[in-house]
Formats: C-alpha cells, structure tokens, sequence
C-alpha cells in the first residue's frame, strides 16, 4: 500500500510504501520473542545465583522487565534509525510523518504508548492496537499518533538516500561555503527533493527547487549563482557536506585540498531547457 499524503516541510511529496498490518504483527512477534527470552534469561541467572529475599527478587524482576519492555525498542529504533530486530528482519522501519528518520523522542513516545496503550501490560497484541491499525489509513496505533511517526515497508534494493554527485563546475564554488548553519532537516527535504526530481511535474518543481535554495542561501549565506539551476545549486551543496563529513570521519586523513574554482557557464536567453555543464537527476 503505497500512501501518497506524506508531504516534506516543503511540500515534496512522498510515495512511501506504508507497512500493512500483518508484516508489523511479524516483526512484533519476532520483538517479542526476542524480549521473552532475555526475561527467561534473566530469572535463571536469578535462580542460579541462589537469591531468596522476594522483596529484591520481585523489584529486580520488575526493573529488569521495565528495561526490557520500553528500553529494547527505544534502544534499537533510535540507534538504526527506526528498526528493532523483528522490523529488520521483515524489512521495516519507523520514519517521522515527513519522512525524516526518527530520534530519541519519537521512539520513547512510541515505547511508553506501546507499554501503557497500545499492547497494555503484557507482551500481547491489544485490541486498542489492532482496532486503531485497521481503522487509520496509515496503518497507524496510538504511540504512532503521538509520535508522530509511521512505519514502512524498506525495499532491500531501494537505498535509504539518493546518490549525490557533485556537479564540476560547482566544485571549487562549493569548497569555499560555510555549511555550518544548515540543518539536517533541510538537507534531508533537498536529498527528497532531487531524489524525486524526474517525477515532479514542471508546474511544482521550479517553485519547489527555488523555495529550497532560498531556504539553504538563507542559512549558508550564499545565493544562487548565476546561470546554475536550482537543482545544481543543492547537489552541490549536498556534495559538500557529504565529502566534508567523510574526511572528519577519517582517522589520521588530512581533508582533500578545495579544487580549483570553475567558472559557472550563464544562462542563456530563450535557451531550452539546463544550462550547458548540467545533466539534471534522473
């Protein structure tokens, strides 16, 4: 089932394949398989370690068992970005309404809806889950309401983010910007962008790709140049940040030197189509 309601901050919409019930009760029973055996695990270390107060028993029991139900999926989903085991292994994930992957919050709201709410106080699926599932076109329960969050189905062949490439005649242009201001959440709504960029229509992709680029010269401080599209402008900036990340990732690996500045072709009057030096996204 494929949802197209979900929109970016700047209105770039998002077919994303949205999990249906029966894959989500998978992952839930391979989670909760998971969980009941640490618990199993748990009790016989107890037993073995020869404990007889019960007062201590049943409050190790009993925190051992909160650890277990709420910090597993937070634990999880915020560390591989919206995936407990049982989502891996059926190939799901958590993502926020827009798309955007989830942090801390949304996972522990998820997490304490699921233990208060959704499944209740024992490791089952509860009606309120499954009647809000079945009843919310986004195959949402309660915690995903809260959240603010959604789960899909990941396509194994589909990557996470499209494939920046720097465009050359940007290159010694973007070594020189300040990408200090730029948020993850306008990056991510320029990757949805250019990574939908051959499936917009003209009519909302020209106001789509000047509203991003006036959103990211707002934070860098350096507007569009001249004769560059829209879409160049932000893969290159993209670029930038991509390879800047790279080389503070890399232990004991001076940064590449800036290449030298390329001059930017201008546009051309009455000419169809990019500038001449761009090939649009696919």
């Amino acid at each position: 089932m494929t949802e197209p309601g979900l929109v970016t901050g700047e209105a770039v919409v998002l077919e994303l394949p949205i999990a249906q019930l029966a894959s989500r009760a998978a992952a839930f029973a391979v989670d909760v398989a998971i969980q009941a055996a640490a618990l199993l695990l748990f009790t016989l270390v107890l037993l073995l370690a020869g404990m007889h107060d019960e007062a201590l028993l049943g409050a190790l029991a009993l925190g051992f068992f909160v650890l277990v139900r709420i910090g597993y999926p937070v634990l999880f989903e915020t560390l591989s970005r919206g995936r407990t085991l049982g989502k891996m292994a059926m190939g799901l994930r958590v993502v926020r309404d827009d798309g955007g992957p989830v942090r801390f919050r949304h996972t522990l709201t998820r997490a304490l809806a699921g233990a208060i709410v959704d499944f209740g106080p024992v490791l089952l699926w509860s009606a309120v889950a499954l009647f809000v599932s079945l009843f919310s076109p986004r195959s949402k329960r309660v915690g995903d309401y809260l959240a603010g969050t959604v789960v899909i189905r990941q396509r194994a062949a589909q990557p996470v983010a499209p494939a920046i490439e720097m465009p050359p005649a940007l290159a010694g242009w973007a070594a020189q910007l300040d990408l200090t201001a730029l948020t993850d959440d306008l990056a991510l709504a320029a990757r949805q962008y250019l990574a939908r960029y051959g499936e917009l229509s003209d009519r909302a992709r020209d106001p789509l790709g000047h509203q991003l680029v006036h959103d990211v010269a707002t934070r860098i401080g350096a507007p569009l140049p001249r004769g560059v599209p829209p879409w160049a402008y932000l893969q290159a900036v993209l670029a930038e940040r991509r390879r800047r990340a790279g080389d503070q990732a890399g232990v004991g690996r001076p940064p590449a030197p800036p290449p030298a500045p390329v001059a930017v072709p201008p546009a051309e009057a009455g000419e169809a189509g990019p500038p001449r030096g761009f090939t649009p996204p696919s």
